[in-house]
């Protein structure tokens, strides 16, 4: 019994010590080792554990970032023998809720003071041209990478959980996006929308 109380304690030292000292201490590394593969980088960047950063070459990020764990951000610049040439530029103090998706082949630009929820997925590509008949003959994991244009996001924007955002999309200033929306288009700025797909609610005037 003493023997097994002995070895529950040390069990719990152990871990104890994994977690506050030795887990730390890997994912600042990381951190560091990220920053230096970045385009461009600010002050206080921080990504929490078990993310993943595709070509980080073509991401730049300002000042006061910082994301939640299993985050994943991805500049794919080649795909089935396709090369691209994505842009991914983050502004100063956005802040990404956890398993939050990110992908881009042409460019994605989110501004200053965004504020993002979890599991969140931005894209500005499809598998494949949904509107071509002959793309539907093969598998979409094998159809060629297309995007619509750009997705770029305004500054001092809120985006709820579970919202997904697709290409060609322009989102204003001050956007209020609820949770679970599918934004397939432009949206003004100041304005509160949501829905799939999403539709104005109405616009803050102050009033």
């Amino acid at each position: 019994m003493i023997k097994q109380n002995i070895q529950h304690f040390l069990g719990k030292i152990l871990f104890y010590m994994g977690e506050k000292c030795i887990k730390p201490l890997i994912l600042n590394y990381r951190n560091t080792v990220l920053k230096r593969q970045l385009k461009g980088v600010g002050e206080n960047f921080f990504v929490e554990s078990d993310h993943k950063i595709l070509n980080p070459h073509y991401i730049s990020i300002g000042n006061n970032f910082y994301a939640w764990n299993q985050c994943r951000i991805e500049a794919i610049d080649s795909y089935y023998k396709e090369k691209y040439q994505p842009t991914i530029m983050i502004g100063e103090n956005v802040s990404i809720g956890p398993y939050f998706h990110l992908g881009c082949i042409n460019q994605i630009i989110i501004g200053n003071n965004v504020l993002i929820g979890s599991k969140v997925f931005i894209t500005d590509h499809t598998h494949g041209k949904v509107d071509k008949l002959k793309d539907l003959d093969l598998p979409p994991e094998k159809r060629k990478l297309a995007s619509k244009g750009s997705v770029i996001i305004g500054e001092s924007t809120w985006i709820g959980d579970a919202v997904c955002i697709l290409s060609g999309v322009k989102i204003g200033k001050n956007v209020i996006i609820g949770a679970n929306s599918v934004v397939t288009r432009d949206v003004p700025d100041n304005a509160i929308i949501g829905g799939v797909p999403a539709r104005l609610i109405r616009i803050i005037d102050g009033k």
